[in-house]
């Protein structure tokens, strides 16, 4: 039996109630995930010539970037992706980027190999505390960025996200550990790799989400090595 109400069914009205009741709440989650993004100022205060792409595919995202500065002019800074898209990738980020925070204020920790060992230790901690078997968590790439005149140190550790370096028209890539921030089979210490860049490098750090986006005239993902060649024809 269907009945009429102001033109239309009850069904369709209620439907349409609660998809904005949903919609509402998750664009409110938004506001709340973006507070805790770096400010677009703090980030070209500390890195002048940087750039921030950031789209998620939902209202609120899985993914999302982190940057503190150190009293001894040391500036980390991450790309990380966390398991999961929309509200459920959000929540965990949540957790995640609180890990970030704690590893680098109530630890003291700067070397990012160090950082990502107490993330991984302090968001399996968070997990365990329900009781259930959570295994999620998420990659990463974290560097530290040290200045001196015409040059600057660079350390990276990463879980699964790698770091890419572009100098005198090379590209070079520094892996992460395959292993991810969270529950995994075979855990290690995160590798920590130190470079030296001089005037003019430039470094790229990213999740996922650009090379795995589909397009083209055959509407396929775009994948890594084709994300590297569309790079060098840019240069």
């Amino acid at each position: 039996m269907l009945y009429i109400h102001r033109g239309g069914s009850v069904e369709k009205e209620l439907v349409e109630m609660k998809n904005k009741e949903i919609t509402d709440s998750i664009t409110y989650a938004k506001r709340i995930q973006e507070a805790i993004l770096p400010a677009g100022s703090l980030l070209l205060s500390s890195l002048k010539d940087a750039f921030v792409l950031y789209k998620p595919k939902d209202i609120v995202a899985g993914d999302f970037y982190w940057l503190e500065e150190k009293k001894n002019d040391k500036i980390l800074l991450a790309a990380a992706d966390c398991t999961g898209h929309g509200v459920p990738g959000a929540m965990v980020s949540v957790v995640c980027n609180n890990a970030l925070n704690r590893a680098v204020r109530e630890f003291d920790l700067q070397q990012p190999g160090q950082i990502l060992n107490k993330v991984r230790d302090i968001v399996i901690e968070t997990f365990n505390k329900s009781g259930e078997d959570v295994k999620d968590g998420m990659d990463i790439a974290l560097v530290s960025l040290k200045f001196y005149q015409d040059k600057a140190l660079i350390e990276f550790s990463g879980a699964n996200n790698s770091l890419f370096i572009m100098s005198n028209g090379a590209l070079s890539v520094i892996a992460a550990d395959k292993q991810p921030i969270g529950k995994y089979a075979l855990t290690e210490s995160f590798t920590n790799h130190s470079v030296e860049l001089k005037k003019g490098d430039t470094f790229y750090i990213f999740t996922d989400g650009y090379i795995d986006q589909f397009g083209g005239e055959k509407g396929k993902k775009l994948k890594f090595r084709a994300s590297l060649k569309f790079q060098r024809n840019q240069k």
